[in-house]
């Protein structure tokens, strides 16, 4: 997979709500346990429980998502020497929100700056043809069939899914429809990180194509509670969506953004 660094695609306006998501994002990951550990800091046995307990009440979760009921049991303090207890929610819990707030939360630090590179990359540009609160109800819904899709594909699954990276991959899904054969620079990792300017088509196809594969191999990815199958389908959520809107977001005819270079 390649790293995306800029995009040639200039825009009309600032793009308010991707700087506002992004802000979001960021501000609510300092307020989870984790965030507030070093880039490279290991959580302690303590912290670990408190993270996982935090997910518990606010991520969501297969199971409560498909039954539209909330566990009868979550995390509690830890349990030395390598455990944490099991406890009765002292709180309610509504699914369908749950969904929502999953998209703000992530499960460390390069899990949350990987999104946001993605978000501030390719999303000013969709924010810029689909107007601000299009945008934004886009990047919802996208984060919504993203999680359930996933949901359904393991019904009975208790482990928490978390990450904006359903919603972000309906908008990359989305700017391949608008701009495929913009150029993107970006960094080759096995070729030492070396920067090329590749189109847009190659730089989303091969990122789409990993998570398919890796979502054929496993349903999560190790230690971040993000479900590969949930960025596929927000990417293909996207694409579809704006495939079928396409003729209506033409660009005006002053534009010069979106052109091949």
């Amino acid at each position: 997979m390649v790293l995306p660094i800029h995009d040639e695609n200039p825009t009309r306006r600032t793009p308010w709500i991707t700087y506002l998501l992004i802000a979001i994002n960021v501000f609510v990951f300092l307020q989870e346990p984790i965030g507030r550990l070093s880039v490279a800091g290991a959580p302690t046995l303590t912290q670990a429980c408190r993270q996982e307990a935090f997910f518990r009440r606010y991520a969501a979760i297969p199971r409560e998502l498909t039954s539209g009921e909330q566990l009868p049991l979550t995390v509690g303090a830890a349990e030395p020497p390598d455990s944490c207890q099991v406890v009765a929610p002292s709180y309610t819990k509504a699914p369908a929100l749950s969904v929502l707030q999953s998209m703000f939360l992530h499960g460390g630090w390069l899990h949350l700056l990987g999104n946001m590179l993605f978000l501030f990359v390719f999303g000013n540009n969709v924010e810029d043809r689909l107007g601000r609160l299009a945008y934004l109800a886009f990047y919802v819904v996208c984060g919504f069939a993203a999680t359930y899709v996933f949901a359904f594909s393991d019904r009975n699954s208790v482990t928490t899914v978390v990450g904006a990276s359903g919603a972000i991959a309906g908008v990359l899904g989305g700017y391949l429809v608008l701009f495929p054969r913009v150029r993107v620079l970006s960094l080759v990792p096995f070729l030492f990180f070396l920067p090329f300017r590749l189109p847009a088509w190659l730089v989303l196809g091969s990122w789409f194509l990993l998570q398919y594969m890796y979502s054929r191999g496993a349903a999560m990815t190790s230690g971040s509670d993000v479900a590969y199958l949930a960025h596929v389908a927000g990417f293909v959520f996207g694409f579809l969506v704006l495939w079928l809107l396409r003729r209506r977001l033409a660009p005006p005819r002053s534009a010069s953004y979106g052109r091949p270079a």
